[in-house]
C-alpha cells in the first residue's frame, strides 16, 4: 500500500515564501496617523524558506559604497567603522503564520543586537498585487509598515 503525504502548507506560506527586496520602510505619524518614510530611506532583503526560516538585513540607503576599510573580527577598529556598522540591522528566526489573524510571528534566533536575541515579534501582513506588506504590532504608539517586492 503506498500513501501519500498529504501536504498540509498554507496558502500564506507558499505565498510568502522566497526572498524579497525591500521596495519603503514608512513610520506612521502617532497624532496625524500619516505615513512617511522612514530614516530618509533604507534597504535591504527578507527571506522566508519553506522550513519556516527566515532572514533580514536592513542597511540605510548606500551602505555599501563606502571609502572605510572594514575589518573582520579584530580587536580594534575606528570610530568611523563602529559608527557605520551601526548602520546594519540583521537577525535570523523562526516563523509561523497566524491565517486568521494574518499575522506572522518571527521567534529570533540570533540578532546584530544582542538585546534581541531570542526576542519574538509579531507583523500584521497582506499582500497587494505583487508585494508583501508587514507591519509591526509591538510599536502600537509609531507603527512601522515595510513592503517588500519580490527578489528577481
Amino acid at each position: 500500500m503506498i500513501c501519500c503525504e498529504l501536504d498540509v502548507t498554507s496558502s500564506t506560506h507558499k505565498k510568502i515564501t522566497g526572498l524579497w527586496q525591500l521596495y519603503i520602510i514608512e513610520q506612521q505619524d502617532p497624532v496625524s496617523g500619516n505615513w512617511h518614510e522612514y530614516k530618509n530611506g533604507m534597504q535591504g532583503y527578507i527571506l522566508y524558506d519553506e522550513d519556516e526560516n527566515m532572514a533580514v538585513h536592513l542597511t540605510s540607503k548606500g551602505y555599501q559604497h563606502t571609502d572605510i576599510i572594514f575589518h573582520d573580527f579584530i580587536d580594534t577598529v575606528s570610530m568611523e567603522e563602529l559608527k557605520h556598522r551601526t548602520q546594519s540591522y540583521v537577525y535570523f528566526a523562526k516563523y509561523s503564520i497566524d491565517e486568521d489573524n494574518k499575522v506572522v510571528t518571527h521567534s529570533r534566533i540570533s540578532h546584530s543586537n544582542p538585546n534581541m536575541w531570542n526576542v519574538e515579534v509579531k507583523r500584521s501582513y497582506k499582500f497587494k498585487g505583487d508585494t508583501l506588506v508587514l507591519k509591526t504590532l509591538e510599536n502600537r504608539d509609531s507603527p512601522l509598515r515595510v513592503k517588500w517586492l519580490p527578489y528577481k
